[in-house]
């Protein structure tokens, strides 16, 4: 499938709420991305079918701030999955880190999230640290990082 990735609307946001529910026990919610729309370091992007650009398919929300990226939120729709749309998300976010001079590139990801932290790790991410209870049930998160030189 062809995609197109571009800047998310407010129109996208029921959408990537519904992906958000699929794929989040702990969702957030309309008001969390309303809010992340409108902050000036917070980027939210959608892939969709090039074909459909107005059905996302996946989404990317991630901060820059001063020389670093913090990837907050990724998922892609669960009928979607294993077609390379987080793998296209993933590539928009650290190409964007290198064309903006960022030194570090970071996430927290749930221990349990194998397929994820393999995903991660395919892009040079590395396992730096340990979140005890980060998430609801107290399910630890590792947190990632991805330096550049």
């Amino acid at each position: 499938m062809e995609l197109l990735i571009r800047d998310a609307t407010s129109g996208d946001l029921g959408r990537i709420c519904e992906i958000e529910s699929l794929c989040f026990s702990q969702a957030w919610s309309l008001g969390a991305f309303q809010r992340e729309l409108s902050l000036p370091f917070s980027r939210l992007a959608v892939a969709t079918p090039a074909e459909d650009s107005g059905v996302a398919v996946g989404f990317l929300c991630r901060w820059l701030v001063a020389d670093e990226s913090h990837i907050l939120n990724i998922a892609v729709h669960p009928a979607m999955r294993r077609m390379g749309i987080g793998t296209e998300l993933m590539r928009l976010a650290i190409a964007e880190a290198k064309a903006k001079h960022i030194h570090l590139v970071t996430l927290e990801v749930r221990r349990s999230n194998l397929a994820a932290r393999s995903l991660y790790r395919k892009f040079g991410m590395e396992e730096r640290r340990l979140r005890r209870n980060y998430y609801a049930a107290g399910e630890d998160a590792i947190v990632m990082e991805l330096r550049f030189a």
